[in-house]
């Protein structure tokens, strides 16, 4: 059996498509933050859940979008929504997947490259994202609202439990 492979992709911006603009995503590396600790009577150190960490998807455009300049600065720390689709195919003969990622954030960075007549003109953009939802052909695996106190994962709520502790 062969992997599900990327075939092609498209970025959404508040609803405009970049198609044909957008070569490059790095989705959003899910990670969780953890201490060390070692108390008395432990033969090693165990990591500690703290949360989870700083959510970033990065994105190279081939040059010139208004747009984005436009959203520089966003005072909304959940202002900008992109939406990465990606169509993913095994060569096998598998089934084909839809993944769906998207984000709420504002750009953190915006790199414009270099400006040499002739040469390519990507840009790079960072976009520091308050809210997240990976949905795999129609089903939504993990969201992650970090405003709003949720972080789901294949519809087990992770912090049901917390909110209720706090009266939420």
């Amino acid at each position: 059996m062969l992997p599900a492979k990327l075939k092609n992709l498209n970025l959404f911006n508040d609803s405009t498509s970049y198609l044909g603009q957008v070569g490059e995503v790095t989705l959003p590396k899910l990670m969780m933050k953890s201490e060390s600790w070692r108390g008395g009577g432990m033969p090693g150190e165990v990591k500690i859940d703290m949360g989870l960490d700083v959510l970033e998807l990065e994105w190279k455009a081939g040059g010139l979008i208004k747009q984005v300049l436009r959203q520089f600065g966003e005072p909304d720390a959940a202002g900008i929504l992109l939406r990465f689709m990606g169509a993913y195919q095994r060569d096998d003969g598998g089934p084909n997947h839809a993944v769906e990622v998207v984000v709420r954030g504002r750009h953190e960075e915006i790199d414009m490259g270099g400006a040499k007549a002739g040469d390519d003109t990507e840009w790079s953009i960072k976009t520091t994202c308050t809210y997240y939802k990976l949905i795999i052909d129609g089903r939504t695996e993990i969201e992650i609202d970090m405003l709003n106190f949720i972080f789901i994962v294949d519809g087990i709520d992770r912090l049901a439990q917390q909110r209720a502790a706090l009266g939420l």
